[in-house]
Parts: C-alpha cells; sequence; structure tokens
C-alpha cells in the first residue's frame, strides 16, 4: 500500500502472520477461522498452495502415513483410494480444504519472507517482502517446514555433464526416459518410490548407493466403495478406522526406545531382503549396517525387487568425477549416462528451519545463532527470546513412528491458547521462560539416550556432533496430552511500552 501524498510504502498490518501455505499453514489459517479470529495472511512464495505435494511430483510419490491419517481431523476426506495415498491425490486433497473454507482470499502467493525483525516496544513483527512491501503482524507462525530445500552435492566435474540433470523435487516430467542410460543418486525416501516406477522406462539405470537403507513392506491396498459409502455415513467407522491406524503406528515406538527388541524386528527385516533379492551378493550389499531404525526406515513393496532387472545395476562405490557424458567411480569403471537424477533428499542442517530470511528476537538476537549449537525450543513452538513467533514442526517434533499431521494439530491448539492467553491478558505478546525451554530440552535429549536413533550411526535427524535435533522421541500421545493445555506459569507476559504508544 502506497500514502499517494507522501509517497512513502505503508506497511500492511494483521493480527497474525502464516508463513507457508502447505499442510501446516492451511491448517492453521482453518483453526483461526474456527476461533473467529479472520485477521490473518498466509504469505506463499511459491504460486499455489500444498508446500511438499507442490513440490514433490516424481514418478511414484507417495506418502508413508496412511491416507485416514495423514489427513486433518477437522476437515475429513472419505473417499481416500487407497490406504496410502499418492502425491497428486494429497494435493488435490490440499486443493480442496483451500475451496472449502475459502482461503484463497488470504494468501498472498509469489511473496517470499526475507527478514523478520521483532519491536520490543510495539510487541509486533515487521516481515520484509520480496514485493518491497512491509508487513507488521502481531503474531508469526512459521510454517514452512524442516524439509523443503532440495540437497544438491557437488560432484566433480558437473559443469563439463552435458546430459540432463534435476533433483526429484524439481522433476522435468516433460524429459523422456525411454532408452536413456540414466544414474540416480541416493537411496532415501524419494528415490526408493521413483526408481521402481522409472526402471521400466530407461535402457539402463545405475542406482548409486552411498549407504542402504532399510526398506519394510508396504500393507497396500485399494479402498472399497463399500468401505469408502461406510466413512462417509458413518463417522464413528471413519473414526474407529482411523485410531486403528493410530494406535498400530504408536506401537512402533517400543522398538525404538528398545533396541534390543529392535534386533528382532531387524531379523524379519534382513529375510525380506533375501527373499526379494535373487543374488545373493547383491542382497548383502542392499543389507545396511547398522541397525534398524537409526535412520529413517523406508517403506516400498517394488524397491528391492527392481534389482532383478538386467537393465538395473546397483553401483556402492564411490563417484570420482563426472565426464561430459559419464560417471566414473573411485575403482576406474566408466558408466555412460543421458540423464543424472538426484535423489538425495533436503538440506537438514538444524539453522536451516530459518535459512531463506533473517529472524531478529529481543535485543537484536539472530535466531541462527541463538541456534548456533542446535535447534532448541519448548515443544517444537516456541523460542525464548522470540515473543510471538511460534512454529509448526519445529525442533524435536518430527516423526520417525506416526503422522505429523496428529503433531501439528496439537501444535495449532496449544498456539490458539498463546494468542487467546494473550488477549484475556490484556497483553501484547508472549515468550517462553529460559529455564522452561532448557529444562525441557535437556529432558528431550535424557528421552533419547539408548533409542536406536542414537546408536552410532549417522542420520539427518542429527547435528554435528551427534545431538539429535529433529525427532520427538517417545510417543505421540505423551506429547499431546502435554500439550492440550497450556501452563501460564512457563511464560512470560509483555506489554507495549509508552513510546510506542505515542508513536
Amino acid at each position: 500500500m502506497h500514502d499517494a501524498t507522501q509517497g512513502k510504502q505503508i506497511p500492511q498490518q494483521t493480527q497474525v502472520a502464516i508463513i507457508g501455505a502447505g499442510f501446516g499453514g492451511l491448517a492453521m489459517a482453518i483453526r483461526l477461522l474456527q476461533n473467529n479470529i479472520q485477521d490473518f495472511v498466509i504469505l506463499e512464495k511459491a504460486n499455489d498452495v500444498g508446500g511438499t505435494w507442490r513440490e514433490n511430483q516424481y514418478p511414484g510419490a507417495a506418502c508413508d502415513v496412511q491416507s485416514h491419517m495423514y489427513s486433518l481431523s477437522f476437515a475429513a476426506k472419505t473417499d481416500w483410494s487407497k490406504r496410502y495415498a499418492e502425491a497428486p491425490e494429497i494435493f488435490a486433497y490440499i486443493q480442496s480444504l483451500m475451496s472449502s473454507y475459502d482461503l484463497k482470499k488470504y494468501c498472498q502467493f509469489n511473496c517470499e519472507v526475507l527478514a523478520a525483525e521483532y519491536n520490543q516496544h510495539s510487541c509486533d513483527w515487521k516481515l520484509t517482502l520480496n514485493n518491497d512491501s512491509i508487513l507488521i503482524a502481531q503474531f508469526v507462525v512459521f510454517a514452512s517446514g524442516p524439509l523443503h530445500v532440495p540437497q544438491i552435492p557437488h560432484i566433480k566435474g558437473i559443469e563439463k555433464f552435458q546430459g540432463k540433470v534435476f533433483h526429484s523435487s524439481q522433476w522435468d516430467h516433460k524429459y523422456d526416459l525411454s532408452n536413456k542410460n540414466v544414474a540416480s543418486i541416493g537411496t532415501g525416501g524419494s528415490a526408493i518410490q521413483y526408481i521402481p516406477e522409472i526402471a521400466p522406462k530407461v535402457k539402463q539405470l545405475y542406482v548409486f548407493q552411498r549407504t542402504a537403507a532399510w526398506v519394510i513392506p508396504r500393507d497396500e491396498r485399494n479402498y472399497s466403495s463399500l468401505e469408502k459409502k461406510l466413512f462417509n455415513k458413518f463417522d464413528w467407522f471413519r473414526k474407529l478406522h482411523r485410531a486403528r491406524l493410530y494406535w498400530s503406528n504408536e506401537s512402533r515406538v517400543v522398538p525404538i526406545v528398545k533396541p534390543t527388541v529392535m534386533k528382532y524386528t531387524q531379523k524379519l527385516a534382513e529375510a525380506y531382503i533375501k527373499y526379494q533379492v535373487k543374488d545373493k551378493k547383491l542382497a548383502q550389499k542392499l543389507t545396511p549396517n547398522y541397525i534398524m531404525g537409526c535412520k529413517r526406515i523406508l517403506v516400498s513393496n517394488k524397491y528391492y525387487p527392481t534389482f532383478n532387472r538386467r537393465n538395473v545395476e546397483l553401483v556402492s562405490d564411490d563417484i570420482q568425477e563426472l565426464t561430459t557424458d559419464s560417471i566414473i567411480t573411485q575403482d576406474g569403471k566408466e558408466h555412460k549416462i543421458d540423464c543424472l537424477i538426484y535423489g538425495t533428499g533436503f538440506i537438514t542442517d538444524p539453522r536451516i528451519y530459518l535459512k531463506s530470511f533473517k529472524c531478529t528476537g529481543e535485543n537484536g538476537l539472530d535466531l541462527r545463532e541463538a541456534w548456533h549449537d542446535g535447534a532448541e525450543s519448548f515443544y517444537g513452538m516456541c523460542t525464548k527470546h522470540f515473543p510471538n513467533f511460534f512454529q509448526l514442526l519445529g525442533p524435536n517434533t518430527v516423526l520417525a513412528h506416526n503422522s505429523v499431521i496428529f503433531m501439528i494439530e496439537s501444535q495449532i491448539n496449544y498456539i490458539l491458547q498463546m494468542i487467546q492467553l494473550v488477549k484475556h491478558t490484556h497483553s501484547h505478546a508472549i515468550v517462553v521462560k529460559d529455564q522452561v525451554q532448557d529444562q525441557f530440552n535437556a529432558d528431550v535429549q535424557n528421552l533419547l539416550n539408548g533409542t536406536v536413533w542414537q546408536s552410532g550411526c549417522i542420520s539427518w535427524y542429527q547435528q554435528d556432533g551427534g545431538k539429535n535435533f529433529a525427532l520427538w522421541p517417545t510417543y505421540t500421545w505423551k506429547y499431546w496430552l502435554k500439550t492440550k493445555k497450556l501452563n501460564p506459569a512457563d511464560y512470560r507476559l509483555l506489554n507495549k511500552t509508552p513510546e510506542s504508544h505515542a508513536a
């Protein structure tokens, strides 16, 4: 907005600014509306909603969590086509949320936050946007998620390579893989989904594996028309199905926190590999050398059988360099390729939660500096010295066993309580007390000791030095119970200073 008389930029103002229009951001918006808060905006750097499910449209992209658990409890979808939905169906569900709740009018697309600065006098946030405008918000909800910046490894000679190159999250659907020699680097969550899909199309597929992943079978099946009708007609039937999925997922915590139990599960996984892969030496190469669960456990029925194909080769030697048309490995072998696909996941340095912009809290404290030794917050939502700044799926609230949507919903309900506390106490800002956050993080790290995640392997869950900054270390029902009701004693309530009223 511009002042025509002065020629100055007049900042927009809002009560709540939501950064990111993925699952979390849209869920936050819906719950604000349900609580009669309409003074908010959703800032999205892309040109559409969807987050992860807008970006990741590679062949075979699907969710590792069952469809009925990977949807909002307060915006149910009763006609999921199958137990584990694929990306297009999840994206369509997110689009339906937009129309059902008329959220488009709250969205500002192609709108990236470049800087966020807290004003101690006025108890609000100044957001600098990429369109040269300023937005003043009392509350900020950071909902862009921890995994959205593609990890592109630097390979010697990449600038010489004359073939096609792209990352799985930036899949080029116009490029025809038919009859091409293709190299796929990485064996993470995305790679194990697209590798089986592209293998039948390509002439030759080289799968470059640095570290083998544990891949377990998926109990995949389509929902019948009768089940869909029952889900739609009887809400108790849908809720019962969802509850059964939830508790079966929760049971996975036991082998995670008790590695002795995991050893028996691992024996089954080893037998699964041997059963699926005909070549014994190849099966051995595909079997990880670390305790199952230390890194993310992947789910697929198609991945291992792909290696029985004549046109698929597992390459476990390190890459030495790229030439104009080949990958040379350390053993001197040359692999002729037309296309290189990075299945290398996303940057996971704990400081990249807010990599795209500078965030400044009380007394000019930069969040990246506050998190220099590792990202820490209170229940993944509030960070000391950053009043009215809330986060969804922040440090130590990502899951390895159940649906993050459950965590997001718990966090949104808690954030709403913080906003309401500020309003009811006639204060202007809320911030977690230092000692409360410090004690919480000490407790979390203590719970992580002895789990499979701390059993010696290096994973994206950890920062340099081995500290696990990503995962919630126990049952999700415990998280729900602890965040169900806010304890005002955990927080400092702040008020505007007289100078701000004068301004």
